[in-house]
């Protein structure tokens, strides 16, 4: 490559227990048409056979390093990640994942071509190997559309709060993250926390169209699985990040207020989703959720910026969180 050299993309890949995906993903990731590229893989204290997938990885790929902890999180495992990296830019993959050939040289172009500190584009979900190869080989789908290109302000309101909160499927300048790491107390939500700290220092992001990155819809994921009290960090994680955003601007409360009560109704069915005895034990995050559906509702521009049946939904949890949850359960049964 010469003095045509590109500069450094590190691509970093948490890992837990994922020794039926890990060498598909890595695979998709060393087939980038983007180089030069260093892969970091952070297995966090895997009980399956993930080491394992991790030492064929590194004789298959050169450019390929391994970091081994002791089950710290997905958010403690990007940090370490982040802090061992040597490239230029870097870029996050979840172990189940995959990326079109041409994903991180679509963003790495249009980030140079806009100037901008970060760029994203679209995912597409897939749950078989025949659905991800018509999304690998699927054309070259939105490459006519120019990037949308946008500051921190407008980023934030059209597509923070428009549920664009992942960290994957970017392209972020080293420069950008400088000292911004991943909350690691947090199991759910630290995505959107680290997007929000990265705000401040942001000046341009571009956005794509094209569906790069596929998002396998693991039916083992972490949102997939019953309700456990870590599910509670969603909310956690919209009040930490309401803080953050409201202190730069007051005039979003309303918009802030109607994503916490969706990420409190959202919890609610997942407590609603338990067997009978299960359901009664968690009375008291039930508690917690109605004590903060009742203060986030109190406002009406609050309740406006939610869909009419999400509305009813609050109302009648509200009322009476025993016979919402019952009901809903009961309705759930029904559907499946």
């Amino acid at each position: 490559m010469g003095s045509c050299r590109k500069e450094l993309i590190s691509v970093i890949v948490p890992v837990h227990n994922g020794q039926d995906y890990l060498e598909k993903c890595i695979d998709s990731i060393a087939a980038q048409t983007y180089e030069p590229l260093e892969i970091i893989v952070v297995n966090d204290g895997s009980t399956d056979a993930t080491a394992q997938a991790c030492q064929r990885l590194r004789h298959r790929y050169s450019h390929l390093r391994v970091i081994t902890l002791p089950d710290v999180g997905v958010a403690a495992a990007r940090n370490r990640g982040i802090e061992q990296a040597q490239g230029d830019y870097l870029t996050f993959v979840d172990a189940d994942d995959r990326l079109r050939p041409d994903m991180l040289s679509r963003l790495y172009d249009s980030l140079q071509s806009t100037e901008s500190d970060m760029a994203g584009c679209r995912f597409a979900a897939w749950s078989t190997q025949t659905q991800w190869e018509q999304l690998a080989d699927g054309g070259r789908d939105a490459e006519a559309v120019p990037a949308q290109v946008c500051d921190s302000y407008h980023y934030l309101r059209n597509h923070i709060l428009r549920d664009n909160c992942r960290c994957w499927s970017k392209l972020y300048r080293r420069s950008l993250i400088g000292e911004v790491r991943f909350r690691e107390e947090l199991t759910i939500g630290e995505d959107l926390l680290f997007l929000v700290n990265l705000l401040p220092r942001l000046q341009r992001v571009a956005e794509l169209e094209y569906q790069g990155y596929g998002y396998f819809q693991n039916p083992g994921g972490l949102m997939k699985r019953p309700f456990n009290p870590a599910y509670m960090d969603q909310i956690k994680c919209w009040e930490l990040a309401g803080e953050e955003i409201l202190r730069a601007d007051a005039t979003l409360e309303a918009q802030i207020n109607g994503k916490l009560m969706t990420a409190i109704m959202l919890t609610v069915g997942k407590i609603a989703l338990l067997p009978g005895r299960e359901r009664r034990e968690a009375r008291e995050y039930l508690a917690i959720c109605k004590g903060k559906i009742s203060r986030y509702s109190g406002q009406k521009e609050s309740c406006a910026c939610l869909p009419k049946g999400y509305r009813l939904k609050i109302r009648l949890f509200a009322k009476s969180p025993a016979l919402y949850t019952a009901s809903y359960h009961f309705l759930q049964r029904i559907k499946r």
